[in-house]
């Protein structure tokens, strides 16, 4: 009877074990819930909210602000950067200065200063500059893909009177921001498909403003449209006529003359006649 109970022993001792480790996982499993459940608990409630003002839609820059345009959204506080915004009615009624997208911030730094009542271009214009436009058309606008935002380089030709015989093309402005194509800023959902406009407005320093006069002036105006991260300055020396056919192909040079062979005057022949009674032959030496 006794070895009965302790083979019964032996054989219950893994289940034993088992159910130990099963037990002592679950008190484990039970514990570190209950810990991560707090931990995490604790940490949402020391991260506080803030009401910041964002886009309701896409504004173009050059925009005065309404209502409708602006709502709230909570944000981290510890997220936050200067210059937010937590009331609507602080927006309302200034112009926005950069494009914004929706549910994008508003900070003071894409707004016009609040002395500038109404929007358009003249809130976009960069202190101590100057707003200035060209007359352009198909070709010049670069086929209708100069949009607001851009930077384009101005290039003239000079061919009056004085320069008929021999004009000339030069870079007299480079990296120009483009403030307004026509008489829109910006179209909200625009897409990239050419649009043709009239007048191109750029925004250029009083220097920058003669030499544009003069050229508009003087010669035909062609933009050229650049990178967004192209901020570098090309050197050039203008191009002329001449200077552009400087290069010209030169013929092909002609095969050289063969001397021409003379015919070898063919050897004299003689004949020579022998008389022999009534028989008469002939032959011929060469």
């Amino acid at each position: 009877m006794k070895q009965f109970w302790s083979k019964l022993a032996d054989k219950q001792k893994p289940l034993l074990l088992f159910g130990c480790a099963v037990a002592i996982a679950l008190v484990v499993t039970v514990l570190t819930y209950g810990w991560l459940k707090q931990s995490i608990g604790s940490q949402a409630q020391a991260r506080e909210t803030q009401p910041v003002v964002v886009a309701a839609v896409d504004i173009p820059w050059g925009t005065l602000i309404t209502a409708g345009m602006v709502k709230t959204t909570p944000f981290l506080k510890e997220s936050l950067a200067p210059g937010h915004f937590a009331d609507p009615a602080q927006v309302v009624g200034r112009t926005i200065v950069q494009p914004v997208k929706t549910g994008e911030p508003i900070f003071e730094t894409k707004l016009a200063p609040t002395t500038v009542a109404a929007g358009g271009v003249a809130a976009l214009v960069t202190p101590k500059k100057r707003a200035m436009a060209v007359k352009v058309d198909k070709v010049v606008g670069v086929s209708g893909f100069i949009h607001p935002g851009n930077r384009v380089d101005v290039l003239v030709t000079i061919s009056k009177a004085e320069r008929a015989n021999h004009p000339e093309t030069k870079i007299v402005l480079e990296n120009i921001l483009v403030l307004a194509t026509g008489t829109e800023l910006e179209k909200t959902g625009r897409q990239e498909k050419p649009s043709q406009v009239d007048v191109i407005t750029l925004e250029v320093t009083p220097e920058e403003g003669e030499k544009l006069a003069l050229a508009a002036t003087e010669g035909k105006l062609q933009l050229a449209l650049r990178n967004f991260a192209d901020n570098s300055s090309a050197e050039t020396r203008g191009t002329t006529i001449p200077a552009l056919f400087s290069r010209a192909a030169t013929p092909p040079e002609k095969p050289a003359k063969q001397p021409a062979t003379r015919k070898s005057a063919p050897a004299p022949s003689y004949t020579v006649e022998t008389i022999r009674g009534s028989k008469v032959t002939e032959t011929n030496f060469k």
